[in-house]
């Protein structure tokens, strides 16, 4: 078990780490030298984004590299009985989006899909950019899990393909539906739907209808987008302590 002051931590993103030493990429090389200023023997901490937690020692530096040599590691750091993807539909404030992205990672989200819908207002994303927002929140909550986040993909595109235990679509019209909370069941592979401020058009519900997708409700609040999507992950989450 890994022994970590959380209040002075320095955490780096390494995913492609294999051996007992490692040398940081640029940007991150350069993170620890010029802007944290860490130096030989300083202990800083790396992630894989697949569950590994390394606790490393610093053992050279130079102007454009930092290599640290492993001392400690830990692997299925913070792993979750349940896996949870939620496809949801950008927000033509693309802030707000992010907002989303950087929450449900500090929440515990195994993927996320920009979804394009019928009434979608934003059709174009730049997938490097939400990457780089899911990397920052991941190393500021303490993930070792990096949640992958999908290029944007058609509403359809979507409802054919996923293999999810649990499919479930959130709407606003007036059909039976459950509540999100009595819908799902603990330790499942879970895939929750999440539309535009339009909503869902009737012939998208009846689509994932037609293929197992459940309707559920998240509450009697008309939520925006983002608020939605936080609400959907917040309640999975709950709906799987013990």
């Amino acid at each position: 078990m890994l022994v970590m002051n959380i209040l002075t931590m320095h955490l780096f993103y390494a995913p492609d780490i294999t051996t007992p030493e490692y040398t940081l990429n640029e940007e991150e090389s350069k993170h620890s030298i010029r802007v944290l200023r860490l130096t030989i023997g300083d202990i800083i901490y790396l992630v894989d984004g697949k569950g590994g937690f390394y606790a490393t020692e610093i053992s050279s530096i130079s102007a454009k590299s930092c290599t640290v040599k492993i001392i400690e590691q830990q692997y299925d750091y913070g792993k979750r009985d349940y896996r949870l993807h939620i496809a949801i539909a950008p927000t033509k404030n693309i802030d707000r989006f992010e907002w989303f992205l950087e929450k449900a990672t500090e929440i515990g989200i195994d993927e996320i899909t920009p979804l394009l819908c019928e009434h979608s207002e934003r059709k174009v994303i730049k997938l490097e950019r939400l990457q780089k927002v899911v990397e920052a929140a991941m190393k500021q909550s303490l993930k070792a899990y990096y949640p992958r986040v999908n290029n944007l993909a058609t509403f359809e595109q979507v409802i054919k393909v996923s293999q999810a235990n649990e499919k479930l679509i959130a709407h606003c019209y007036d059909t039976p539906k459950q509540l999100l909370k009595n819908a799902i069941k603990p330790q499942q592979d879970i895939i929750i739907l999440v539309g535009p401020e339009g909503d869902f058009s009737p012939k998208e519900v009846e689509l994932a209808k037609q293929v197992g997708f459940k309707n559920i409700s998240l509450g009697n609040s008309r939520l925006r987008t983002e608020t939605a999507g936080i609400v959907a992950c917040c309640t999975v989450w709950i709906g799987n302590q013990t």
